[in-house]
């Protein structure tokens, strides 16, 4: 991006390990002060010049460079940062994968993006589509003395980090520089992070948000972060709808993936007041009224003080599991049952729980409860079902001639969800060296009505208006029909799928 210059550390700072985000309940903007209260109580740790703090929403991570060590006021781009991700976790750089955040040229509050291609290499750089970041100059609540401050805003669909995890914290790895003209300095953090990517600092997310009491179900609080009580999820439908602004984005949305049932501490800790000790999950399957045990074994990660310690868990043989002390932290609090709902049949599945005395026999009476969710792991139907040049079938592998003025392709094309769980399709083509083109799309926000099922397009006529598609460029083209499932694992949308066909174009 930027001249390439590094230094090597002292040891006193090659020991940090981690750095562990906080939640933050409302986003904060690069535009935020650092000494504002949105960064009260952010995770942090300390580098050779300044301290890196973190905190994060289910959306973004928003993390501050501050440089204590930069005392000159002079804004422009020879004041410049590097800031890295490894994106799919291996400690290695994947060329076309991992990521770099950096200065725009010339423009001091623009962030730009771009891609590693190897060790010290990068693609060109582009605007990011949601990630911001901003400078300021001033004191922090680590030198009174004013300095400079990188603050950013950085989308966690960038850097492929999700809130869900069954293997502890979620986390990613991550690297930066930070460079001063006045004072002259160029800290790399670690030592020569964008050739090598083994030491790189581990930051877990935070996932920790406190939804509103009024939003939470009797026992069953959320599933994972979505909450149960009417106002959010349709008993009748199973499908559940967040408001603008909520951690996770659902909207009428079916479930599946693997489900963390989270209690509501407040009524739990009450029952074990009263000597709940035990409880049992309780499943009743589609069309049947019959609840039978739900068995299943898992894992959540205690806090020692020091690190987060796996622990396992699973049914005893009278399949009851045994309540946590609610003041434990764990990396998911209140974990009543984490089970997967592959295999289960797509409907409407409906849960409760008893809760027992020590003895495992002697009855807790709790308030009734009965969670019904819309279980769909299907993935959306998708092909592309003729591609025509006038009204020739144009094959697979084929190549063909465009001729001048208004002549080229039709596409008929089908995106279908027979659930009604589509959250969205496109159809796109992709050429030459990492270009594409928007051909149709559809969002389910805009097709369909709010609370309504959406199955997408069959046999639908691209383009739309009668006209045909002509190529930008002479060149190889895979055009590509994709579509996401509107379906939740309580942490974000799961389910994706395509279908491409590859033809050589000449205009």
């Amino acid at each position: 991006m930027l001249t390439e210059e590094s230094i090597s550390l002292p040891p006193i700072f090659t020991a940090v390990t981690a750095l562990f985000s906080k939640w933050t309940e409302t986003p904060i903007e690069p535009t935020t002060s650092i000494m504002d209260s949105a960064w009260n109580n952010a995770g942090e740790f300390q580098f050779p010049n300044g301290w890196v703090y973190a905190k994060n929403d289910a959306k973004f991570l928003y993390m501050v460079l501050d440089v204590v060590a930069d005392t000159g006021n002079d804004f422009g781009t020879n004041d410049y940062y590097w800031l890295s991700f490894d994106v799919d976790e291996n400690k290695g750089i994947s060329a076309n994968k991992d990521v770099n955040y950096g200065l725009f040229p010339g423009f001091p509050n623009k962030m730009g993006i771009q891609k590693y291609l190897g060790p010290g290499t990068w693609t060109g750089i582009s605007e990011p589509p949601e990630s911001k970041s901003r400078v300021e100059y001033g004191p922090s609540p680590k030198s009174s003395t004013p300095h400079r401050i990188w603050k950013f805003k950085i989308s966690l669909t960038e850097i492929n980090a999700s809130l869900f995890s069954l293997l502890g914290l979620p986390f990613t790895y991550f690297g930066f520089r930070v460079s001063s003209t006045n004072p002259a300095f160029t800290t790399d953090f670690p030592a020569n992070f964008f050739q090598n990517f083994s030491n790189l600092t581990k930051l877990y997310f935070a996932r920790k948000p406190a939804p509103n009491p009024t939003l939470l179900g009797t026992i069953i609080g959320t599933v994972g972060l979505i909450p149960t009580s009417a106002s959010v999820l349709n008993a009748a439908t199973g499908r559940a709808t967040t408001t603008a602004g909520y951690f996770i984005e659902a909207h009428n949305a079916a479930f599946g993936g693997v489900l963390n049932f989270i209690a509501n501490r407040v009524n739990v800790t009450a029952l074990v007041g009263i000597g709940a000790h035990k409880y049992r999950i309780l499943h009743a399957v589609p069309g049947s009224a019959t609840f039978l045990p739900l068995v299943s074994a898992w894992s959540n990660y205690r806090w020692t003080g020091m690190n987060y310690v796996p622990e396992s868990f699973s049914a005893d043989l009278n399949k009851q599991y045994t309540l946590l002390n609610p003041a434990a932290e764990y990396s998911i609090d209140d974990l009543l049952i984490q089970f997967s709902t592959y295999g289960m049949d797509t409907g409407l599945h409906r849960f409760k729980v008893e809760f027992f005395k020590a003895d495992g026999v002697t009855p807790v009476a709790s308030a009734p409860q009965v969670l019904t969710l819309y279980i769909d792991n299907n993935v959306p139907n998708v092909n592309i079902n003729s591609i025509k040049h006038g009204a020739t079938e144009v094959t697979a592998c084929a190549i063909e001639n465009i001729g001048p003025g208004a002549d080229g392709l039709t596409f008929n094309v089908t995106a279908n969800d027979p659930e009604g769980n589509l959250l969205s399709w496109s159809f796109s083509a992709t050429y030459g060296e990492n270009q594409s083109v928007a051909i149709y799309s559809q969002q389910y926000e805009t097709a369909v009505p709010p609370g309504t099922n959406w199955a997408g397009v069959l046999n639908f006529a691209v383009p739309t208006a009668p006209a045909n598609w002509r190529p930008p460029i002479q060149c190889a083209y895979s055009f590509i029909v994709q579509a996401y499932a509107r379906t939740t694992n309580g942490y974000g949308y799961i389910g994706y799928t395509n279908y491409h066909r590859n033809l050589t174009l000449l205009v």
